[in-house]
Protein backbone atom coordinates (compact mmCIF):
# COMPACT_ATOMS: atom_id res chain seq x y z
CA UNK A 1 0.00 0.00 0.00
CA UNK A 2 1.29 3.47 -0.63
CA UNK A 3 1.96 5.38 2.19
CA UNK A 4 -0.58 8.39 1.11
CA UNK A 5 -3.19 5.18 1.56
CA UNK A 6 -1.90 5.04 4.73
CA UNK A 7 -2.95 8.56 5.65
CA UNK A 8 -6.31 7.58 3.98
CA UNK A 9 -7.14 5.08 6.18
CA UNK A 10 -5.92 6.61 9.21
CA UNK A 11 -8.58 9.84 7.85
CA UNK A 12 -11.35 7.05 7.72
CA UNK A 13 -10.75 5.20 11.23
CA UNK A 14 -10.57 8.43 12.98
CA UNK A 15 -13.85 9.62 11.34
CA UNK A 16 -15.52 6.37 12.40
CA UNK A 17 -14.10 6.96 15.97
CA UNK A 18 -15.60 10.59 16.07
CA UNK A 19 -18.85 8.93 15.00
CA UNK A 20 -18.97 5.79 17.09
CA UNK A 21 -16.47 6.04 20.02
CA UNK A 22 -15.52 3.00 19.70
CA UNK A 23 -13.65 0.86 16.57
CA UNK A 24 -12.93 -2.84 16.26
CA UNK A 25 -9.86 -4.27 14.40
CA UNK A 26 -11.71 -7.15 12.41
CA UNK A 27 -14.34 -4.62 11.11
CA UNK A 28 -12.30 -1.96 10.44
CA UNK A 29 -9.91 -4.54 8.14
CA UNK A 30 -13.08 -6.03 6.28
CA UNK A 31 -14.11 -2.42 5.50
CA UNK A 32 -11.06 -0.94 4.31
CA UNK A 33 -10.16 -4.75 2.63
CA UNK A 34 -6.50 -5.03 4.42
CA UNK A 35 -5.30 -7.16 7.07
CA UNK A 36 -5.65 -6.83 10.77
CA UNK A 37 -2.13 -6.41 11.66
CA UNK A 38 -2.04 -3.61 9.22
CA UNK A 39 -5.07 -1.74 11.09
CA UNK A 40 -2.97 -2.59 14.33
CA UNK A 41 -0.41 -1.02 13.30
CA UNK A 42 -2.76 1.99 12.02
CA UNK A 43 -3.97 2.40 15.72
CA UNK A 44 -0.95 2.24 17.43
CA UNK A 45 0.53 4.96 15.46
CA UNK A 46 -2.57 6.96 16.03
CA UNK A 47 -2.26 6.33 19.69
CA UNK A 48 1.65 7.38 19.80
CA UNK A 49 0.59 10.65 18.38
CA UNK A 50 -2.36 11.35 21.63
CA UNK A 51 -5.41 10.41 18.96
CA UNK A 52 -7.17 7.76 20.28
CA UNK A 53 -6.79 5.25 23.24
CA UNK A 54 -6.27 2.14 22.47
CA UNK A 55 -8.10 -1.11 24.00
CA UNK A 56 -8.38 -4.58 23.59
CA UNK A 57 -10.07 -5.46 20.17
CA UNK A 58 -9.50 -2.25 19.06
CA UNK A 59 -9.78 1.84 20.47
CA UNK A 60 -11.90 4.33 21.99
CA UNK A 61 -11.76 7.70 22.09
CA UNK A 62 -8.81 9.36 23.78
CA UNK A 63 -10.06 11.16 27.12
CA UNK A 64 -10.14 15.09 26.74
CA UNK A 65 -8.43 16.45 29.89
CA UNK A 66 -6.43 19.39 28.79
CA UNK A 67 -5.14 18.25 25.33
CA UNK A 68 -8.68 17.77 23.84
CA UNK A 69 -8.86 20.58 21.68
CA UNK A 70 -5.33 20.33 20.34
CA UNK A 71 -5.99 15.92 20.05
CA UNK A 72 -9.56 16.92 17.75
CA UNK A 73 -7.51 19.24 15.53
CA UNK A 74 -5.00 17.01 15.13
CA UNK A 75 -7.73 14.52 14.08
CA UNK A 76 -9.09 17.30 11.68
CA UNK A 77 -7.90 17.11 7.96
CA UNK A 78 -5.25 14.64 9.29
CA UNK A 79 -4.25 13.63 5.28
CA UNK A 80 -4.32 16.89 3.97
CA UNK A 81 -1.48 18.07 7.15
CA UNK A 82 0.77 15.46 6.40
CA UNK A 83 1.15 15.44 2.63
CA UNK A 84 1.28 19.51 3.29
CA UNK A 85 4.07 18.81 5.73
CA UNK A 86 5.95 16.26 3.77
CA UNK A 87 6.30 18.96 0.88
CA UNK A 88 7.39 22.00 3.56
CA UNK A 89 9.91 19.83 5.30
CA UNK A 90 11.84 20.23 1.75
CA UNK A 91 12.37 23.53 2.48
CA UNK A 92 14.06 22.41 6.12
CA UNK A 93 17.92 21.96 5.78
CA UNK A 94 20.34 20.49 8.31
CA UNK A 95 22.00 23.16 10.11
CA UNK A 96 18.82 25.25 9.85
CA UNK A 97 17.54 27.79 12.76
CA UNK A 98 13.46 27.52 12.49
CA UNK A 99 10.68 28.58 14.29
CA UNK A 100 7.22 26.98 14.50
CA UNK A 101 4.22 27.90 16.07
CA UNK A 102 1.60 26.05 18.55
CA UNK A 103 -0.56 24.69 15.28
CA UNK A 104 -1.24 20.89 14.38
CA UNK A 105 0.31 21.95 11.03
CA UNK A 106 3.21 23.12 12.43
CA UNK A 107 3.04 19.92 14.81
CA UNK A 108 2.84 17.43 11.69
CA UNK A 109 6.16 19.39 10.42
CA UNK A 110 8.16 18.82 12.98
CA UNK A 111 7.42 14.82 12.78
CA UNK A 112 9.02 15.16 9.17
CA UNK A 113 11.89 16.73 10.66
CA UNK A 114 12.78 14.49 13.38
CA UNK A 115 15.62 13.07 11.26
CA UNK A 116 17.32 16.79 10.55
CA UNK A 117 20.92 17.07 11.99
CA UNK A 118 21.94 19.95 14.03
CA UNK A 119 18.76 21.64 14.27
CA UNK A 120 18.10 25.07 16.21
CA UNK A 121 13.91 25.21 16.46
CA UNK A 122 12.37 28.19 18.17
CA UNK A 123 8.58 26.93 19.20
CA UNK A 124 6.41 27.86 21.81
CA UNK A 125 4.42 25.01 21.28
CA UNK A 126 4.62 22.34 24.47
CA UNK A 127 3.87 19.48 22.26
CA UNK A 128 6.07 20.03 19.33
CA UNK A 129 9.31 20.93 22.16
CA UNK A 130 8.23 17.44 23.40
CA UNK A 131 7.77 15.61 19.99
CA UNK A 132 11.29 17.00 18.73
CA UNK A 133 13.26 16.20 22.45
CA UNK A 134 11.94 12.71 22.75
CA UNK A 135 13.15 12.16 19.41
CA UNK A 136 15.41 14.26 17.76
CA UNK A 137 18.72 15.71 18.07
CA UNK A 138 17.66 19.14 17.95
CA UNK A 139 18.33 22.35 20.26
CA UNK A 140 15.24 23.24 20.87
CA UNK A 141 14.46 26.57 22.26
CA UNK A 142 10.83 27.67 24.11
CA UNK A 143 10.88 31.43 24.44
CA UNK A 144 8.25 31.40 27.69
CA UNK A 145 5.27 32.80 28.69
CA UNK A 146 2.20 31.77 30.12
CA UNK A 147 0.31 28.28 29.55
CA UNK A 148 -2.60 28.39 27.16
CA UNK A 149 -4.14 24.76 27.93
CA UNK A 150 -5.84 24.62 24.84
CA UNK A 151 -3.31 24.86 22.52
CA UNK A 152 -0.48 23.65 24.62
CA UNK A 153 1.31 26.48 24.09
CA UNK A 154 3.36 29.23 25.95
CA UNK A 155 2.37 32.70 24.96
CA UNK A 156 3.10 35.84 25.32
CA UNK A 157 4.85 39.11 22.96
CA UNK A 158 8.14 37.61 23.68
CA UNK A 159 10.10 39.63 20.84
CA UNK A 160 12.56 40.89 23.82
CA UNK A 161 13.88 37.50 24.17
CA UNK A 162 14.82 36.62 20.85
CA UNK A 163 15.60 40.50 20.26
CA UNK A 164 19.91 40.33 19.87
CA UNK A 165 20.44 36.89 19.48
CA UNK A 166 20.35 36.46 15.67
CA UNK A 167 18.04 35.73 13.22
CA UNK A 168 15.80 32.71 12.35
CA UNK A 169 16.26 31.26 9.04
CA UNK A 170 12.87 30.15 8.46
CA UNK A 171 9.14 30.36 10.28
CA UNK A 172 6.46 28.13 9.85
CA UNK A 173 3.05 28.83 10.63
CA UNK A 174 -0.60 27.64 11.01
CA UNK A 175 -3.26 30.25 10.40
CA UNK A 176 -7.37 30.10 11.99
CA UNK A 177 -8.05 31.81 8.55
CA UNK A 178 -6.81 34.81 6.14
CA UNK A 179 -8.52 37.22 3.85
CA UNK A 180 -6.99 39.79 1.83
CA UNK A 181 -7.88 43.31 3.58
CA UNK A 182 -6.63 41.81 7.09
CA UNK A 183 -4.40 39.37 6.64
CA UNK A 184 -3.59 36.09 8.75
CA UNK A 185 -5.95 35.55 11.52
CA UNK A 186 -6.41 33.88 14.72
CA UNK A 187 -9.18 33.78 16.77
CA UNK A 188 -7.29 34.14 19.53
CA UNK A 189 -5.03 37.42 20.50
CA UNK A 190 -2.81 35.52 22.75
CA UNK A 191 -2.13 33.23 19.78
CA UNK A 192 -1.55 36.09 17.23
CA UNK A 193 0.61 37.77 19.38
CA UNK A 194 2.88 34.66 19.80
CA UNK A 195 2.87 34.41 15.90
CA UNK A 196 3.71 37.94 15.38
CA UNK A 197 6.69 38.04 17.79
CA UNK A 198 8.00 34.77 16.20
CA UNK A 199 7.40 36.71 12.61
CA UNK A 200 9.66 39.51 13.77
CA UNK A 201 12.80 37.43 14.08
CA UNK A 202 12.26 34.97 10.63
CA UNK A 203 13.80 36.47 7.49
CA UNK A 204 11.42 34.21 5.93
CA UNK A 205 7.63 33.41 6.56
CA UNK A 206 6.38 30.15 4.77
CA UNK A 207 2.43 29.61 6.33
CA UNK A 208 0.97 26.09 5.17
CA UNK A 209 -2.96 25.78 5.63
CA UNK A 210 -5.66 23.21 4.46
CA UNK A 211 -8.16 24.91 1.78
CA UNK A 212 -11.17 24.61 4.31
CA UNK A 213 -9.47 27.39 6.28
CA UNK A 214 -10.12 29.79 3.42
CA UNK A 215 -13.32 31.88 4.33
CA UNK A 216 -13.73 30.81 8.04
CA UNK A 217 -13.75 33.27 10.83
CA UNK A 218 -10.67 35.10 12.52
CA UNK A 219 -10.63 38.08 14.98
CA UNK A 220 -6.72 38.66 15.13
CA UNK A 221 -4.35 39.84 12.93
CA UNK A 222 -0.45 38.58 13.10
CA UNK A 223 0.81 39.34 9.29
CA UNK A 224 0.05 40.97 6.26
CA UNK A 225 1.00 39.62 2.83
CA UNK A 226 4.21 41.60 2.75
CA UNK A 227 5.06 39.96 5.48
CA UNK A 228 4.74 36.01 4.19
CA UNK A 229 7.18 34.91 1.66
CA UNK A 230 5.23 31.53 0.49
CA UNK A 231 1.69 30.01 0.66
CA UNK A 232 0.90 26.16 1.09
CA UNK A 233 -2.11 24.60 0.29
CA UNK A 234 -4.01 21.68 -1.12
CA UNK A 235 -5.02 21.33 -4.81
CA UNK A 236 -8.65 22.63 -3.82
CA UNK A 237 -7.74 26.38 -3.44
CA UNK A 238 -9.38 28.09 -5.95
CA UNK A 239 -7.58 30.12 -8.73
CA UNK A 240 -9.38 32.78 -7.15
CA UNK A 241 -7.63 32.93 -4.46
CA UNK A 242 -4.31 31.96 -5.89
CA UNK A 243 -4.73 35.70 -8.10
CA UNK A 244 -5.83 37.57 -5.15
CA UNK A 245 -2.85 36.44 -3.05
CA UNK A 246 -0.21 36.46 -6.15
CA UNK A 247 -1.39 40.22 -7.02
CA UNK A 248 -0.34 41.16 -3.47
CA UNK A 249 3.09 39.35 -4.22
CA UNK A 250 2.61 36.53 -2.26
CA UNK A 251 3.03 33.41 -4.19
CA UNK A 252 0.80 30.27 -3.22
CA UNK A 253 1.83 27.06 -3.57
CA UNK A 254 -1.00 24.45 -4.46
CA UNK A 255 0.70 20.58 -3.37
CA UNK A 256 0.05 18.36 -6.36
CA UNK A 257 -1.54 15.14 -5.35
CA UNK A 258 -3.68 16.70 -2.20
CA UNK A 259 -6.82 17.04 -3.93
CA UNK A 260 -6.86 13.49 -5.06
CA UNK A 261 -6.12 11.93 -1.56
CA UNK A 262 -9.02 14.66 0.19
CA UNK A 263 -11.13 13.23 -2.83
CA UNK A 264 -9.93 9.69 -1.49
CA UNK A 265 -10.59 10.26 1.90
CA UNK A 266 -14.41 11.52 1.45
CA UNK A 267 -14.77 8.61 -0.97
CA UNK A 268 -13.84 6.02 1.58
CA UNK A 269 -15.35 8.00 4.58
CA UNK A 270 -18.68 7.43 2.28
CA UNK A 271 -18.59 4.20 1.68
CA UNK A 272 -17.59 2.92 5.25
CA UNK A 273 -20.35 5.13 6.80
CA UNK A 274 -22.78 3.46 4.23
CA UNK A 275 -22.09 0.02 5.98
CA UNK A 276 -23.60 -1.30 9.06
CA UNK A 277 -21.24 -2.06 11.66
CA UNK A 278 -20.37 -5.48 12.77
CA UNK A 279 -19.62 -6.89 15.92
CA UNK A 280 -16.67 -8.71 15.74
CA UNK A 281 -13.66 -9.37 18.11
CA UNK A 282 -9.83 -8.99 17.55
Amino acid sequence: MSERYDFVREDVILHELSASGRVMVNDLAIRLGVSAVTIRKDLDSLEERQLLRRVRGGAVVAPAGEEGAFSERMRRDSTAKRELAQEVAGLVNDGDVIALDSSTTSFYLAQELLERRDLIVVTYGMRTATLLMDHSTATVVLPGGVLRRASGSLVGPFSNVLEGRGRIDKGFFGIATLSTQLGLLELSVEEANSKKSLVSACDQVIVTFQSSKIGRFGLHSWATAADVDAFYTDERASDEFVDAWTALGTPVVRVSGTGVSIQNVERSIDEVTSRQPRAVSE
